[in-house]
């Protein structure tokens, strides 16, 4: 196959690119924020009003954080440890999906409202807040996908015996 340094720049470039995309998706939501006057009144919309958007912020930063964390360990721990930061990457996996899918279902509200519960629709009003959190979540699914191809590539190059 490939040699050891090959799977483990290959390893490395995933992890890095995984890292990137879920600073870029924190980022990227975490500057959504629009002001408009609606009838006379101000209204603001952030982030930080939704709490799914803030879990959205947390985890794509948590994300970021430990892959990055993970490359200071050298790549010649013992398979124990290498088994450990599988498991913590599918760990990390899933709560980024759900952060994802989250955001996405307080996007898909904002975007279209919901006529059986009476909430319309707020993206007309703050345009800007919405293209925001729409650009972050494309950063986010960029980043599930390299994450799980990331973790395809480590359950693929880890030796599963002693």
């Amino acid at each position: 196959m490939f040699s050891a340094k090959a799977r483990w720049i290959v390893a490395v470039v995933l992890r890095v690119a995984a890292a990137g995309a879920a600073a870029v998706a924190a980022v990227l939501m975490a500057m959504s924020h629009d002001e408009v006057i609606v009838y006379g009144m101000e209204v603001q919309a952030k982030f930080r009003y939704t709490p799914s958007l803030v879990f959205f912020v947390a985890a794509n930063a948590a994300v970021s954080a430990c892959s990055l964390v993970v490359l200071l360990v050298p790549s010649s721990t013992s398979k124990l440890a290498a088994r450990l930061l599988l498991m913590a990457d599918v760990v990390l996996g899933m709560v980024l999906a759900g952060a994802f899918a989250a955001a996405g279902a307080m996007a898909e509200l904002g975007k279209n409202g919901n006529s059986h519960a009476g909430w319309i629709a707020i993206c007309v009003q703050v345009p800007l807040f919405c293209d925001r959190v729409r650009s972050a979540l494309v950063a986010g699914s960029a980043t599930i996908v390299l994450y799980y191809l990331m973790l395809m590539y480590s359950i693929y190059t880890l030796p599963m015996f002693p």
